[in-house]
C-alpha cells in the first residue's frame, strides 16, 4: 500500500462519526478536554505506571527523560500523553508529524532549534522519510547532526551540537519502524482500546467541562458505543449533548442517548451506516461469503481500501467478520446482531470447513 491510500482511507475515516482520526472540530476540543498531567489521564493503567517511574527518575536526576515511543491505535491519548510529558518535565514541547519531514533538511532546521530539555513531539513517525530517519539516529544517540554543506565531491559535512531533548514518538503502525530507530527509545509503550468502564468516566469527565448534565445510564450507553475510543466517546457526547439541546431539557439520560445515537446512525455496538452496509453485503447478498474484498467493496458502493482500511478492523475486532485464504466471512454473531437466520451450510465462523471440506 501506498501512503496516498493511506491518507485517503484516513480522510474517510475523519468523516465518520465512529471514526478515529481526528477532525479539525475534534482537534479544537481535544485541546480543552485534554488532562494536565498523569493524575488526570484516565486508563492506559500500566503505561501510566511506568511512565510515571520513568518521569520520576529523570526528574530526580535533573536530566531529560528517556526518549519515548507510544504506539497504539488512534484516538487513544498517544498526543495528550507527550503533552504530559512535557508539562511533567516542566518542558516546552513541539509538534510535528512524519509525513511533513520530507528532507533531512526539514528535520535538521527543527532539531537545531530545540532548546535544552525541550519535548520533540513526532506523530506517525514511521511515515518520516528515510534520510531525515537516518539523520534521527544520531541525534537521539549522540545529540548532534551532520548538516552537509555543498553537493558532489565537494560537499562537507558540518557537525552540530544539540542540546539534550526528549523526542516523543506515536505510532499506528510500530510494526513499520525498522529496529535501529525503536531500539533508540528507552522506554516503549503501546495503548490499548479502553474498557466501557474507562470509557464511561472519560465521558463524565467530559460532559463536566463542557457544563452538560449526563445521567450515569446516559453515560453508559454512549460509552459503550464508542469502540473502546476517547476521541469517539467525546465525539459521540458532542452529538447527543445537540440533540438534548434541541429535542429535550438538555439532560442527557439513557433514552436520549439511546434517540440521539439512533439518528445518527450508531447502533448499540458502534456500528455505523458503513458497518452495516458491509455486513448486510456479506450476509445478504453473499450467503454470508466467502466472498472477495474487491466484490464486497463494490456490493457497497465503496473503494476497496476504504472497506478494508476504515470498516473491516472493528468488524473483526467485534468478531463480526473473518478474513480467511478465501475471501471475507460473516460470523455467527454477525447473523445475531443483525437479526438474520444463517442458510443451511453458511461458511459460519472462520470458513475452514468450506476450505478442507470438513
Amino acid at each position: 500500500m501506498n501512503w496516498d491510500d493511506t491518507t485517503d482511507t484516513g480522510a474517510a475515516d475523519a468523516e465518520r462519526l465512529v471514526g478515529a482520526v481526528a477532525d479539525r472540530e475534534d482537534q479544537a476540543v481535544e485541546a480543552a478536554l485534554r488532562p494536565k498531567d498523569l493524575g488526570e489521564f484516565i486508563g492506559q493503567e500500566k503505561v501510566r505506571e511506568q511512565l510515571d517511574l520513568v518521569l520520576r527518575a529523570a526528574r530526580a536526576r535533573g536530566a531529560t527523560a528517556d526518549h519515548v515511543l507510544l504506539s497504539g491505535p488512534p484516538g487513544l491519548g498517544k498526543t495528550t500523553l507527550s503533552m504530559i510529558i512535557a508539562a511533567e518535565m516542566g518542558a516546552s514541547i513541539r509538534i510535528t508529524s512524519g509525513p511533513a519531514i520530507q528532507h533531512a533538511g526539514d528535520l535538521a532546521a527543527i532539531l537545531s532549534s530545540l532548546q535544552e530539555g525541550e519535548v520533540l513531539f513526532l506523530d506517525e513517525i514511521h511515515r518520516m522519510s528515510r534520510p531525515a530517519e537516518e539523520m534521527l539516529y544520531m541525534a537521539m544517540e549522540d545529540f548532534r547532526v551532520d548538516v552537509i554543506v555543498g553537493k558532489g565531491p565537494g560537499a562537507t559535512a558540518i557537525p552540530l551540537e544539540l542540546p539534550p531533548f526528549t523526542l516523543v514518538g506515536a505510532t499506528t503502525r510500530a510494526g513499520l519502524l525498522p529496529p535501529p530507530l525503536r531500539d533508540r527509545f528507552g522506554f516503549t509503550a503501546h495503548m490499548e482500546f479502553y474498557e466501557p468502564r474507562e470509557l464511561e468516566r472519560v465521558v463524565h469527565r467530559s460532559a463536566n467541562l463542557l457544563d452538560v448534565e449526563i445521567e450515569p445510564a446516559g453515560a453508559a450507553e454512549i460509552a459503550g458505543r464508542s469502540r473502546g475510543t476517547p476521541r469517539i466517546a467525546n465525539r459521540l457526547l458532542r452529538r447527543v449533548r445537540d440533540y438534548a439541546q434541541v429535542k429535550a431539557d438538555g439532560l442527557i439520560n439513557r433514552e436520549i442517548a439511546h434517540a440521539a445515537l439512533a439518528v445518527y446512525e450508531v447502533d448499540e455496538r458502534g456500528l455505523d451506516r458503513l458497518d452495516r452496509a458491509v455486513l448486510e453485503a456479506l450476509l445478504k447478498l453473499f450467503g454470508g461469503g466467502p466472498v472477495g474484498l474487491s466484490t464486497l467493496a463494490v456490493a457497497v458502493g465503496e473503494e476497496r481500501e476504504t472497506v478494508e482500511e476504515v470498516a473491516e478492523p472493528f468488524l473483526v475486532r467485534e468478531g463480526l467478520l473473518a478474513r480467511t485464504p478465501r475471501g471475507r466471512v460473516a460470523t455467527p454473531a454477525a447473523w445475531a446482531h443483525l437479526g438474520l437466520t444463517a442458510p443451511r451450510g453458511a461458511a459460519g465462523g472462520t470458513g475452514q470447513q468450506d476450505l478442507f471440506g470438513t
